[in-house]
């Protein structure tokens, strides 16, 4: 009878142990959660919402490395030579024809007499190298532009279709500010100068990225306010037109 007894006595004994060790286990690791989950997020909000580094965001490769300037020598022999264009037909008044034509003469007067020479001066001649355009990637440019042109058309009809007036005035806007921009300038001067920002805005904003984010992210603010106030003022007193349902529903 006290062998038994004995017997009972450590088990109950290690259960209260066991027991004991499983509340401090659950009480730690819900304090652990509980830490967890007040510990504040350090996440930054980058601009447009990018997740991303911006090398990746643009895609990375070759062109990532030309607009980050990676290669330096490929992105300021595009700068000079986007720069040497715009001047020679905005300062010195070229055509589009007449500089096209006269840079096949200048190229095709070379290639010929240095052809011709190189017999006489013991030189081999130029070998000229067979080009020829990859069916592959022309299908696949082809291919992307008709997927933009879609999905141009499709935010068009979107827009023009009076569902959402928040889209269809921020379109709006836009146009407006770039037929504003355009007045200013020619079509020429207006690509070049996007090509420029195109080549140095996300070199800048890669270098200052953190300043960058805080400024948009006070102006995204600011914008807010201001629509707000713009809807409770105007856009909620505006009469709401009931859509047109489908031909299937009536």
């Amino acid at each position: 009878m006290s062998d038994s007894v004995e017997e009972i006595v450590p088990d109950s004994s290690a259960k209260e142990v066991q027991g004991t060790v499983d509340h401090r286990d659950y009480s730690s690791s819900s304090s652990t959660d509980g830490d967890d989950f007040r510990r504040p997020t350090n996440e930054k909000s980058h601009l447009f919402g990018r997740q991303k580094p911006v090398h990746a965001a643009l895609g990375g490769g070759k062109p990532a490395d030309i607009l980050l300037w990676r290669n330096k020598q490929i992105s300021a022999g595009m700068l000079a030579a986007a720069t040497v264009i715009w001047l020679l037909f905005e300062w010195i008044g070229y055509h589009l024809l007449t500089f096209i034509c006269h840079s096949l003469i200048l190229t095709l007067a070379i290639l010929f007499f240095w052809s011709n020479i190189s017999h006489f001066v013991n030189k081999t001649p130029m070998e000229f190298p067979e080009i020829v355009l990859p069916e592959k990637l022309w299908t696949e440019v082809a291919l992307l532009l008709r997927d933009r042109f879609n999905c141009a058309f499709g935010v068009f009809w979107e827009v023009a279709s009076g569902k959402d007036l928040k889209k269809f005035l921020y379109s709006i806007l836009g146009l407006w500010i770039v037929s504003i921009v355009g007045s200013w300038f020619d079509f020429l001067t207006l690509v070049y100068i996007l090509f420029v920002m195109l080549l140095t805005v996300p070199w800048f904003y890669e270098k200052h990225e953190d300043q960058v984010d805080i400024y948009a992210q006070k102006a995204k603010k600011e914008l807010k306010r201001q629509y707000s106030h713009l809807d409770e003022k105007v856009l909620q007193k505006l009469p709401k037109v009931p859509f047109v349902k489908d031909s299937k529903q009536q």
